[in-house]
């Protein structure tokens, strides 16, 4: 019989190890295959027992915390090995630490001259909840692992005369815990006696052979290797257990074999639906073509890279070189250059695109992440600190709505650890919180802002576009590589860098008369005044708020608000209460400045 390598190394050290502590993925199922080949999954409790039986044990007594004593497998011939292993009858006490103490003590005695060996193992399950903290023990707790320890030293291995393994083999200890460090330090740390075996997670192997073995539940479904490398590609991250839950997930939905990578975005993001598999999705980046233009002004080399990504992201092409890409980000982009000419507001413009809702955009200002323990605010703090139970900001954010548009805002002024936690996104497309839950980011769209490149008077207003898209990705090259020392995070990043152009002249109008309008319309709904702008104040207005484009739209609407929004709330002021009906703005002063108002 073929076991995992974990099994294997139990088998072979049985007669050398007294006890053991397994940790790791401990819940999970596992690929067993029979002589003939054939796969089955089992659980560790089945896997630790057939190994045993191969080496003519009788009998795999198994304690928790809940249930106390049970003995594996329920046959007679276990029973009765169990009670010759106990020295009599296991007792029906509550569990209890003083009950587990003296099971164990019965366990380990030593067998009566002339009593025929008996082979059989004791599983201690749950075994990191017998305590509060492995490193703070009371009394009791304390003399109970003195005495496991002083048991694993003074435990002796067994003849068993006319056995497949006839050579002395010990009746081991197995402790199933969480992590290694659950149990005392004191009682592993340089005992040769006891082994520490981690149970490791599925890979890709054991994940496609699982998905063969599953995909006969499903009539029709045959053995088609596409299909099947598929699901297992798919379900990257999860455990063998949960690929079962997963079928059994879509077949109550009504879903096909065909439709499990469905399944399983349904099981890791509790939602059915999918935006990115909507009909309509392609046409409305197909109309964005059209309409990003006219809302993200002067901009059109960065709206047309952008909406190339987003097509990729909806095709599902995101990441389609890797070998295994099924789990990462549905897109990611990096948008760099001047600041106010666009970059938040295309982001807001991609959520309302892709997800019909503004509401699907999520800001992180990443000035605010500049110490390193602000990345807790992120994912939450680690167990023991304050706020751990509130878990973080960006990962309780996307489980409540895994659709999501996530900006970080100026992301070079982050703390380089902090830098850690979006590679792990951007390669493994997960984050695992304080809490230890894992939050999944396979279909959010990542976008990250930053002004790196523009300082000093490399990039400057009037230069060609192509040569600020080169010298700000040189800058951001050189930030990541030199300064941070993350070339791996900008590996990541790829060709997904757009950089943005400053604002021309033909687009500063367009943006005047669109802020403008705005002011206008504001005053017109709140206050019942409509406010006629005529000429020459609209063009000297216009010279005014338009002179310097460096700011980009942001510098024009704050020259609106310094040069009319201001002088026009005095002048407003000076109306007699209840005035309504149009005034004309007559004359405009720069040095004032003052705004005169005329009934119209």
């Amino acid at each position: 019989m073929e076991w995992p390598a974990f099994a294997r190394e139990i088998d072979v050290t049985l007669a050398v190890q007294s006890q053991y502590v397994l940790y790791g993925n401990l819940r999970d199922l596992f690929l067993v295959r029979a002589a003939d080949g054939t796969p089955a999954l089992r659980s560790l409790r089945d896997l630790l027992w057939r190994v045993l039986e191969a080496g003519d044990y009788r009998a795999l007594l198994s304690y928790d915390p809940v249930d106390g004593l049970l003995v594996h497998p329920q046959r007679p011939e276990a029973l009765d090995a169990a009670t010759r292993l106990l020295g009599g009858k296991p007792g029906d006490q509550p569990p209890s630490l003083a009950r587990l103490r003296t099971e164990l003590t019965a366990f380990g005695r030593p067998q009566e001259p002339g009593e025929p060996p008996v082979r059989g193992a004791f599983v201690v399950d749950y075994a990191s909840r017998l305590v509060v903290s492995p490193e703070q023990l009371d009394p009791a707790e304390r003399d109970f692992f003195l005495f496991c320890l002083k048991s694993s030293r003074t435990a002796m291995p067994l003849f068993l005369p006319g056995s497949t393994r006839p050579g002395p083999l010990y009746n081991p200890v197995f402790w199933l815990v969480e992590r290694e460090r659950d149990l005392p330090s004191w009682l592993t740390a340089g005992n040769e006696r006891i082994r520490a075996i981690g149970v490791p997670s599925p890979d890709f192997g054991d994940r496609k052979e699982t998905a063969r073995l599953l995909a006969a539940s499903f009539p029709g479904a045959g053995q088609d290797p596409e299909v099947c490398d598929a699901f297992a590609e798919q379900a990257e991250g999860l455990a063998l257990r949960q690929m079962v839950d997963v079928t059994r997930l879509a077949r109550d939905r009504g879903l096909g074999f065909e439709q499990l990578p469905d399944a399983v975005r349904t099981y890791r993001l509790g939602v059915l639906d999918n935006p990115w598999r909507r009909g309509f999705l392609r046409q409305r980046i197909r109309d964005g073509e059209t309409s990003v233009p006219r809302r993200i002004l002067g901009q059109d080399a960065a709206v047309v890279k952008t909406l190339d990504i987003l097509k990729r992201a909806a095709l599902g092409l995101s990441g389609a070189q890797a070998a295994q890409s099924s789990s990462r980000p549905r897109g990611v982009l990096f948008f760099a250059g001047p600041t106010g000419v666009g970059k938040t507001e295309l982001a807001k413009t991609v959520a309302a695109l892709v997800f019909g809702d503004e509401a699907a955009y999520l800001r992180f200002d990443m000035s605010e992440f500049s110490a390193e323990h602000a990345g807790d605010r992120l994912i939450g703090s680690p167990p023991g600190y304050v706020g751990h139970e509130a878990g973080g900001e960006l990962t309780n954010a996307v489980r409540q709505q895994p659709f999501r548009v996530i900006l970080f805002d100026e992301i070079e002024k982050a703390h380089p650890r902090i830098l850690d936690k979006f590679l792990q996104v951007l390669e493994d497309g997960r984050l695992t919180d304080g809490r230890g839950t894992t939050t999944h980011f396979s279909e959010c769209i990542l976008i990250f802002t930053s002004n790196l490149g523009m300082a000093g008077s490399a990039v400057r207003h009037g230069l060609p576009y192509e040569e600020i898209e080169r010298t700000i990705k040189a800058a951001i090259e050189d930030h990541f590589v030199q300064v941070l020392k993350r070339p791996e995070l900008l590996n990541r990043l790829g060709d997904n860098i757009v950089v943005f152009d400053f604002i021309g002249a033909e687009a500063a109008g367009r943006i005047f008369d669109l802020q403008l309008a705005n002011i206008l319309r504001v005053v017109s709904e709140q206050h019942g005044i409509d406010v006629l702008l005529g000429e020459p104040a609209r063009s000297e207005l216009k010279a005014w708020c338009t002179a310097g484009l460096e700011k980009g739209g942001r510098g024009i609407g704050a020259a609106l608000e310094s040069l009319l929004v201001n002088p026009l709330a005095r002048a407003l002021f000076e109306l007699p209460p209840g005035h309504h009906g149009p005034v004309t703005v007559t004359s405009m002063r720069r040095d004032g400045p003052t705004v005169t108002l005329e009934p119209a």
